[in-house]
This record gives C-alpha cells, structure tokens and sequence, in this order.
C-alpha cells in the first residue's frame, strides 16, 4: 500500500468549532485519515495533517480547500504567521512505498483541481516548482496575502486565475507541492521584543550561512507573552531538534535572553526524538528514556502538556497500515 501525509495550513486558528468543522468536512467523502490537528490563535493558522492512500488524500484535500472558501474569508483574517490564503499552503510527502517523483504527480493533480475547479489560484513549490525560484515558499509568499492584486499578474500562478477578483479577495491563493519530511519547531523566548527574535532568526537561517537545512522567522506570540522563533527543518538528520535548541539557547544568552520553551507543531518520525535524546545521553539506548529527555531538554511541557506518543508519525501512520 502507498501511503503520503498531506499537511495542510489553513488561515484559521482562532474559530476553534469552525476549524473542527472544516476537518470533518475534509474527510467526509474519503479514507484519509486526521492524524492530528493544531491551531494556534495568535498564528490565526490550523495545520491539519492528513494520511492516507495518494487519491484519497487528494480527495480529502480538494474538500479542505473547497471547505475554506465556503467558511473563511480572507478580506478579514489576521495574523501572526504570514499566509497567501486561506489555504495557505498544503504540501505532500511520501511516506510509504511511494517515492517524492511519484507524489509530485498527485501534487499537480491536486493544484489543477483546485485550480480548475474551485477558481483558486494556486502556485506550485518544492519538488514542483516550475522554475528555481518558485522552489522556495518564501518567494511565492513575500508580500502575503495583500499583494496579491500586483503579484497575480507579474507572477502568474501555475494554476488558476491569474487576475485579481471579488472572488479571489476572499479565498487569496494557494501553494501546493511535493516534498520531503519538515519539522516545525518554535523556540519562545522571555522577552515579547519581536526585534529579538527576528534577529536570532537572521542568523541561524541556513540561507545567511546559520544551520543546514533550517529556515527560520520571528514573531510574537501574545497568548504565550512572548516572543517566538520559528523553525522549519528540512532535513533533521542534518539538523535536528537538539541542535536547533542549542544554538537558538545560545543566541538568546548572548542578547541577554532565554529560551524557555520549545514547540513541535504537529508530528516528528521517532527518530527525531531519539536523536535528540541521544544528544544529550549518548550511551543511552532505552528508547522510552530517550524520547522523555527530549521532551525535557527540549521544554516540549512547558507551554502546554506534551504527550510524545501521540505525536510519533509511526505511531498514528500504524493505524493506517
């Protein structure tokens, strides 16, 4: 059986019985499955990470999109996390037996529908990136949602309407690709000075010459009463958890700060958390006492309970295999 996760960010985190709503109505009309959904109010944004066999994960996303230009309305949404749409963006990773060419195919077959059928503008990213610079979200997304009466005709979108509309100015646009696996980790720090955050972002992006295969942002997180660090890994085997702690910690201590909590959004592999456990016990091999001190050492119960067994991939794509 081939298995992809589809990880769909929606522009809603604040309407919490309207996100489950929109959830549902995802996967009414199909056999994916909900692996775990989680909003945040100040982002104003919900990840919703779905699994199931390639078509039907497709299916289930075209009703998410069509669920959100039937619920949300984009003239009105703000924010901390910056977003094109109200489906901001909805990457698809393999998983099992299925190789990123092959998902990068349902991709496109997904962003043509959407297209097509729902009259969204879609850009295509990562492994479909139909030029260099359109691999990177950050490129497609600069500006956000508010630009796009000017970006839609200097950067038409693969799919779609390419023309500014009373439509278009509730749903925005959309980004959808085939990638690999990411983390999404936030570090807060003890201050609500954003200006901080964004320069420890600055520095530890790979792209200013920080941490392989990290991208990094700064905002505020009111409802904590902090600033925060966002993190994406694009390839945690490179840099992992652990390390991302570390030099986030550093920075923070040499502005005078201190990292006090981490945030994993969504899931991780298992071998994330064992390697971060390994980070700090070498000599360890119990695989339960690594993944307990990396929920420690990492601060993953500090902004709210943080069961790691529900948030092991393996441990929910089980359920589907």
């Amino acid at each position: 059986m081939q298995i992809i996760e589809a990880i769909a960010n929606f522009s809603e985190g604040k309407n919490l019985p309207l996100v489950s709503q929109i959830a549902k109505e995802a996967v009414a009309g199909s056999r994916a499955r909900i692996l775990h959904l989680d909003s945040n109010p100040d982002a104003n944004r919900t990840v919703l990470t779905l699994a199931g066999e390639p078509e039907e994960v497709v299916k289930a996303c075209l009703a998410l999109f069509a669920s959100c230009k039937k619920h949300l309305d984009m003239r009105t949404q703000h924010g901390a996390h910056p977003r094109l749409g109200s489906v901001d963006v909805c990457p698809l990773v393999p998983i099992t037996n299925i190789t990123l060419e092959e998902t990068a195919l349902w991709a496109d077959m997904l962003a043509r529908q959407v297209g097509s059928k729902l009259n969204i503008p879609v850009y295509l990213y990562e492994k479909n990136a139909s030029s260099p610079l359109r691999k990177n979200l950050a490129f497609i997304r600069q500006g956000e949602y508010e630009s796009l009466p000017a970006k839609l005709p200097a950067l038409p979108p693969d799919y779609g309407p390419a023309v500014y509309s009373p439509e278009i100015s509730r749903t925005g646009a959309s980004v959808i690709g085939a990638r690999n696996f990411l983390i999404a980790f936030n570090i807060s720090l003890n201050t609500q000075e954003v200006s901080l955050a964004k320069e420890i972002a600055a520095v530890l992006r790979e792209k200013n010459g920080g941490l392989p295969a990290v991208k990094a942002i700064g905002w505020l997180m009111p409802e904590y009463h902090a600033a925060q660090v966002s993190f994406n890994l694009t390839d945690f085997r490179t840099t992992g958890l652990a390390q991302v702690w570390q030099a986030c910690s550093l920075e923070a201590r040499k502005r005078g700060l201190t990292a006090t909590a981490g945030e994993l959004i969504g899931l991780a592999p298992q071998e994330a958390f064992l390697q971060a456990g390994k980070f700090y016990a070498p000599q360890e091999t119990d695989s339960s006492r690594l993944i307990r001190l990396a929920v420690e050492k990492l601060s993953l119960n500090k902004i709210r309970p943080f069961v790691a067994e529900e948030r092991i991939l393996e441990n929910k794509l089980s359920k589907l295999l």
